[in-house]
């Protein structure tokens, strides 16, 4: 059986951002589905990405971006996800939040263009290179438009669950983000013992590079459906 994807987004983003990738996916018979998260509690966000691992098939690939990643380190302990894959992505240990783990590394471009109005963090127009740098102008325009806000405590918010210690993880590298520092990504992916790839992009490199993301996504798939195979041969 094809593994199924589950797909969870960051900050000022929703599940669209991913729309680059999902076609291509289930063109191929993969069962997809986005999380679309409200950034309103971290415990919140993770009960909506456990509620979409129960809407398709397991085995789940569970395929995080930035903030997704801190999301999939904590739903990816449900047992019926079989790999992860993290983009550009934080991935907290057990004794750390999201801003702890960021402040062990140098403040990167985005924090300079960001706002705190009627309760939430909003990317500034200005800003908008620092996120998606590498994209067309009537692209980036899109991100900046359907960007969705996240509550200002949301980072310093912390729930249980380390999947990355027990399932295997790929870990894509976007080597000029100005968002989450690359020294984090390589640092995490290292922890985590990931098969690490590095791309040559800003923050969201899913839609600046989408066919690299797809060849790393259809890899963990593969590896998934490989230890079935071997999995039925042993038993």
């Amino acid at each position: 059986m094809k593994p199924s994807i589950v797909f969870v987004h960051g900050l000022w983003a929703d599940g669209s951002c991913f729309g680059k990738l999902i076609p291509a996916l289930q063109a191929k018979g993969h069962e997809v589905i986005a999380s679309q998260h409200g950034l309103d509690s971290l415990a919140g966000d993770v009960d909506s990405v456990v509620r979409c691992i129960g809407r398709v098939k397991p085995p789940v690939v569970l395929v995080g971006h930035s903030y997704g990643g801190t999301l999939i380190t904590a739903a990816g302990v449900d047992d019926r996800v079989a790999s992860l894959v993290f983009i550009a992505a934080l991935a907290p240990d057990g004794n750390e939040t999201s801003t702890s783990l960021q402040k062990q590394f140098p403040v990167t471009d985005v924090f300079s263009h960001i706002e705190v109005a009627d309760g939430r963090i909003w990317l500034k127009r200005d800003g908008i290179d620092c996120f998606v740098g590498d994209l067309p102008k009537e692209e980036q325009d899109l991100v900046w438009a359907t960007q969705a806000a996240p509550v200002p405590d949301l980072f310093d918010q912390k729930v249980p669950g380390i999947s990355w210690r027990a399932k295997p993880s790929h870990y894509i590298v976007a080597g000029h983000d100005r968002t989450v520092t690359p020294a984090l990504q390589r640092f995490v992916a290292e922890r985590m013992k990931a098969t690490t790839h590095e791309l040559e992009s800003a923050h969201v490199p899913m839609l600046s590079q989408p066919k690299q993301v797809l060849d790393v996504i259809r890899s963990a798939c593969e590896h998934v459906q490989t230890r079935q195979t071997h999995d039925a041969a042993m038993a």
